[in-house]
């Protein structure tokens, strides 16, 4: 019998509406937990997760029968409404997203910049860092859009 298979491994980022730190240290692990579980639900392994309080970085699997919209985009829903839910008043997520192909030979890499994200943010912001994403894997984004 015929098989389809895959390993595709993506290394996601988004912000919070505007870049509003309103995730705070008390709902991250919480909000993180729920992230993990809703991608699991949707077929989506974690590998690693970081939630600043303005953004997130998403080192996951993407299920072979899913496209990365369909992907961010249900789970971006349920775990706003969850964070919502935790007393975040008027939470959303910026409308865009940054998916980032990983090569099973950087993972290691990738889920270290992950769970170092505290320390990468006392030297630049996120702006910052996401511009240096998009450049170094040569995405063209026009700065008035980017931002949604």
């Amino acid at each position: 019998m015929p098989q389809s298979l895959a390993r595709i491994y993506l290394h996601i980022i988004f912000s919070t509406k505007n870049r509003k730190p309103l995730i705070s240290e008390e709902i991250r692990s919480n909000a993180q937990s729920y992230f993990v579980e809703v991608g699991a639900t949707l077929g989506s392994f974690t590998e690693e997760i970081y939630l600043m309080p303005d953004h997130l970085h998403w080192l996951c699997t993407l299920p072979r029968t899913s496209s990365i919209a369909y992907l961010v985009k249900n789970v971006k829903i349920p775990c706003s409404a969850r964070i919502k839910e935790m007393g975040v008043r008027g939470f959303s997520w910026q409308k865009g997203y940054g998916a980032f192909s990983v090569s099973p030979s950087k993972m290691e890499t990738v889920r270290k910049y992950i769970q170092n994200q505290p320390e990468h943010h006392r030297k630049f912001d996120f702006q910052t860092e996401y511009r240096r994403f998009l450049n170094e894997y040569q995405i063209e984004f026009d700065e008035q859009y980017v931002w949604d």
